[in-house]
C-alpha cells in the first residue's frame, strides 16, 4: 500500500502479525516479514522507500553537489602518506585525483642508518618506486570494494592481501610475489580480514568465521600447498568469544587471542617454529581481561601484561601493567599500579623504549618510557599544547628504530604526523594533513563543557564552532555513541567544515557506555545500566539548550550503529528537544536481535547487553528502552535512517522495521525517510568519492531540516 504525499509516493509496509513470546510476555511484531531479503516484496518495499527518499530530497541536489564540490576542493586528491620504514624499504600509500581507492607502494632505503623519511612529492615520479597493490584495479567491475589483509612477509618478498566485493566482511585471501609482481596460485575464500606470516615466510596464519560471522578458527597455510591441506591450529567453540592472531613487534612470537566483551585469553608460539604447538599464556577467568607484549628488559626476555584482575584485594578496573618471565607468565610483578583517574589502554614495546597509551580527563595520551641496561627509566608524557586533542602511536613496524611515529589531531587541527626522538626529546613534524582553500584554524574554536546527568554525574561535551558566529542559539548537530567502551575522541574532518562554515555547531556528548572517563564509565552504561547512555544524552541536549548554545528547533541528534540505538531511544524519550534525528545503520530493534542466537554476532553481544533469553529482568529492561518496541502515537522529529542491504553487524531489517512502524504510528507531519544502500555493508558505500557523496547527502538533509538548505 502507498499514499501520495504530493512530492512522492509514501511507502506503507503491509502488516503481517508475528507473535513473539518470552518470559510470559507476548509481543506482536507486524513488520518481522521484512527480514527476508530474498523475498521480492521486501526488495520492492526497500526500493520504494529509496524512491520516496529521493523524491523528498530532490530539491537538495544543488546543495548536495555544492557540499561535494567543497569537500573535493579542500582535499589534496593526489597525495601520499609519510613513508614508514620496514626492513630495506620505505612503505607508503598514494592517492590520485579521480581514483576512488588508494595505491600501496614502497621504495628502497638509501642508507641503513637513515631514518629520515624521504621527501617524496605527490605529483612526481618516485625513483625506485614499486607498486605493491592498486586497489583501483582490484575494484574494477565491482559496486563494492574493501581491502582486508595487507601483510608483508618479514623478508619483504611476499604480500598477503584479501578483498571483499560484497560488503558482508567475508574476504578472499590471495598472495603476491613482490620480486616478480606475479599473483601466486594460492587462493583462500571465506576468510576474516587479516593474515600473519611466520618468520621464514613459508606459512601464513589466517582466520575463518562461523555461521554467525564470528571469527572462531585459526588456520595455518603453507604457501604453495592446496587449501584442503591447511591445518586448523586453534578453534574456539564458545560463541561468546572472538579469535584473532598476530605477531609481536620483536617478530619473536606469534600470539592467538581469544576474547569476549569481558574476558580474554592468549596463546603463544615462537615465530620461527610455525608448525609447533601454541601454549597458553594465562587461563581465562570470567571478567578478567589481559593483553601481552614481548619486551627485552635488562637483556632478559619478558612479557609485559596489561590486566584488570584483582590486585591486593581490589579489582583493577582501569588496568595495571605488570611484567613476568616468558617461561612463567603467571609470575607477575606490578610495574604501574591502578589509578582511578587513569585508564591504561595499551603498551607498545621496542628494543630500547616502551610506549604507554592511556586516557586521563577524557583525552587519549602517550608517554615514552626508556629502557636502560638494568631496567626502566622515567616515563615522559608528550605534550602538544592543545586543550582538546587525540594523540596515538602511528606506524612503527621496526623493533629497533631511533624514532617513534606519533599522530596528533584535534577538532581544528588537521592530522599531524610526528617523529619523536626518544634520545633527544625532539618532536619532528613530518607532515600535516593538507586542507586546500585557505583553511585557517584560527577561524575556529574548540572547548569542553560539562552537563549534569539525572543522578548528578558530570558528563563531558566537546564543542567545535566558528569564532565569528553571532550571539544567540545556534543550529547544532549533537553526536553520540556510548557503547563497547568506545571513545569518541577529538579529530579533524574536512567534510565537517561545510557545516561549520554555514554557521552550525558540532558537539559530541561523551555519554556513559563509552570509554572516555575510564572503565567504570563503560560499566555504568551497559547491561542493566544501559539507560544511562540515553538519559546522559538527553541531559547534554538540555544543558546546551539551557546554556543558550542552541534551541530545540535548531538541534539534530546524530548516531550510527549502537549510536543509532542511542538516538532512536532518545527520539522516544525526548522528541521535543530535537528538530531531527540522523541514524546511520541504527541498532534500533536490539531485543529482537539479541533474543536470536542464530543471528550474526548475537551471542557475543550478551556480555554487552545482557541475555534476555535466560534472564527475565534483562528482557524487561531491554524492552523498556528498545526504540522499535517503544514507538508511540506522538509527534517525532524529522528522521533520516540510512542502512545497507549487506550489513552483517546491524541488519538492514532493523531500521526498515523501525521506519515502517513509525510511519504507521506517529502523529504529526515531520518527514520520515529510509535510505538503503543496495550493495554495501556496515561501513556504507565504498570509494572516497562515493563516501563524499553520501556525506553530502546527509549534511544537506541536516542543513535543510534546520532551515539552512539554501545556504
Amino acid at each position: 500500500m502507498a499514499l501520495d504525499s504530493g512530492t512522492g509516493t509514501i511507502p506503507i509496509a503491509k502488516q503481517v502479525p508475528t507473535r513473539r513470546v518470552h518470559h510470559g510476555d507476548t509481543f506482536v511484531d507486524e513488520y518481522e516479514w521484512l527480514r527476508d531479503k530474498d523475498d521480492p516484496q521486501v526488495i520492492a518495499y526497500l526500493e520504494a522507500e529509496n524512491a520516496y527518499t529521493e523524491a523528498q530530497t530532490a530539491h537538495l541536489q544543488p546543495l548536495r553537489d555544492k557540499i561535494f564540490d567543497e569537500i573535493k576542493s579542500r582535499t589534496l586528491e593526489t597525495d601520499l602518506s609519510v613513508p614508514a620504514r620496514m626492513g630495506d624499504y620505505w612503505y607508503y600509500s598514494r592517492s590520485f585525483e579521480g581514483k576512488q581507492y588508494g595505491v600501496h607502494c614502497r621504495r628502497p632505503i638509501d642508507d641503513r642508518d637513515d631514518w629520515t623519511p624521504p621527501p617524496l612529492e605527490a605529483g612526481t615520479e618516485v625513483a625506485g618506486e614499486q607498486i605493491l597493490l592498486d586497489s583501483n584495479v582490484l575494484a574494477e567491475g565491482h559496486d563494492f570494494f574493501a581491502l582486508g589483509a595487507f601483510s608483508i612477509s618479514h623478508d619483504g618478498t611476499l604480500l598477503a592481501f584479501s578483498v571483499d566485493n560484497v560488503g558482508d566482511e567475508r574476504y578472499v585471501l590471495r598472495f603476491k610475489d613482490l620480486r616478480t609482481g606475479e599473483l601466486l596460485g594460492d587462493e583462500i575464500p571465506g576468510t576474516a580480514p587479516g593474515a600473519t606470516w611466520s618468520l621464514d615466510g613459508t606459512h601464513v596464519f589466517y582466520q575463518t568465521v562461523d555461521e554467525s560471522w564470528r571469527p572462531d578458527t585459526v588456520w595455518r597455510h603453507r604457501l604453495g600447498a592446496p587449501q584442503d591441506s591447511d591445518v586448523k591450529v586453534f578453534h574456539e567453540p564458545d560463541e561468546r568469544y572472538w579469535v584473532s592472531i598476530g605477531a609481536s613487534r620483536s617478530e619473536k612470537y606469534l600470539m592467538i587471542w581469544v576474547g569476549s566483551k569481558i574476558t580474554s585469553e592468549g596463546w603463544v608460539l615462537e615465530s620461527d617454529d610455525p608448525e609447533g604447538e601454541f601454549r597458553l599464556l594465562l587461563p581465562r577467568r570470567e571478567g578478567v581481561e589481559y593483553s601481552v607484549e614481548h619486551a627485552v628488559i635488562g637483556g632478559q626476555d619478558r612479557f609485559l601484561v596489561l590486566h584488570n584482575d584483582v590486585v591486593d584485594g581490589v579489582k583493577a578496573e582501569n588496568f595495571v601493567l605488570a611484567e613476568a618471565p616468558v617461561d612463567d607468565p603467571a609470575a607477575l610483578t606490578i610495574l604501574i599500579p591502578h589509578r582511578d583517574d587513569v585508564r591504561l589502554e595499551d603498551i607498545d614495546c621496542f628494543a630500547d623504549h616502551l610506549v604507554l597509551s592511556y586516557r586521563r580527563e577524557a583525552l587519549p595520551r602517550v608517554a615514552v618510557w626508556p629502557l636502560t641496561s638494568d631496567g626502566y627509566g622515567e616515563p615522559k608524557e608528550l605534550e602538544f599544547g592543545l586543550e582538546l586533542f587525540s594523540a596515538g602511536v602511528g606506524s612503527n613496524p621496526e623493533w629497533e628504530q631511533p624514532t617513534l611515529r606519533i599522530g596528533v589531531t584535534s577538532f581544528i587541527t588537521p592530522m599531524q604526523v610526528f617523529d619523536y626522538v626518544p634520545a633527544t626529546g625532539e618532536l619532528l613534524l613530518r607532515k600535516e594533513q593538507p586542507v586546500l582553500g585557505g583553511y585557517d584554524a584560527n577561524d575556529y574554536e574548540q572547548h569542553r563543557d560539562w552537563a549534569v546527568a539525572q543522578d548528578g554525574t558530570r558528563v563531558p561535551i566537546s564543542i567545535v564552532r566558528r569564532k565569528d558566529l553571532p550571539p544567540g542559539p545556534k543550529p547544532l548537530l549533537l553526536y553520540g555513541y556510548g557503547s563497547y567502551e568506545a571513545s569518541i575522541d577529538p579529530g579533524f574532518s574536512v567534510s565537517r567544515l561545510s557545516m561549520l562554515d554555514r554557521g552550525m555547531v558540532f558537539a559530541i556528548a561523551h555519554v556513559r557506555g563509552g570509554g572516555e572517563m575510564g572503565r567504570l564509565w563503560y560499566e555504568h552504561g551497559k547491561t542493566l545500566t544501559k539507560k544511562n547512555t540515553f538519559t546522559d544524552f538527553v541531559s547534554c541536549a538540555r544543558h546546551l539548550i539551557d546554556a543558550g548554545a542552541t534551541a530545540p528547533d535548531r538541534m539534530i541528534a546524530d548516531g550510527g550503529s549502537a549510536g543509532g540505538l542511542l538516538v532512536g531511544a532518545v527520539a522516544n524519550l525526548a522528541p521535543e528537544l530535537f528538530a531531527g534525528i540522523l541514524a546511520n545503520v541504527p541498532f534500533v530493534d536490539p531485543l529482537t536481535s539479541i533474543l536470536d542466537p542464530s543471528l550474526p554476532l548475537t551471542v557475543i553481544e550478551w556480555d554487552e547487553w545482557g541475555n534476555p533469553l535466560a534472564d527475565k529482568e534483562v528482557y524487561e529492561y531491554m524492552k523498556a528502552y528498545s526504540p522499535y518496541e517503544n514507538v508511540e502515537a506522538k509527534d517525532y522529529p524529522a528522521i533520516l535512517a540510512i542502512t545497507s542491504l549487506n550489513d552483517t553487524r546491524v541488519l538492514y531489517v532493523e531500521p526498515a522495521k523501525w521506519v515502517a512502524k513509525l510511519r504507521a504510528t506517529k502523529t504529526g507531519d515531520s518527514p520520515l525517510l529510509l535510505k538503503t544502500e543496495m550493495s554495501a555493508g556496515h561501513g556504507g558505500v565504498s570509494g572516497r568519492y562515493e563516501k563524499w557523496r553520501e556525506v553530502a547527502f546527509e549534511y544537506a538533509w541536516v542543513l535543510d531540516t534546520l532551515g539552512l538548505g539554501a545556504a
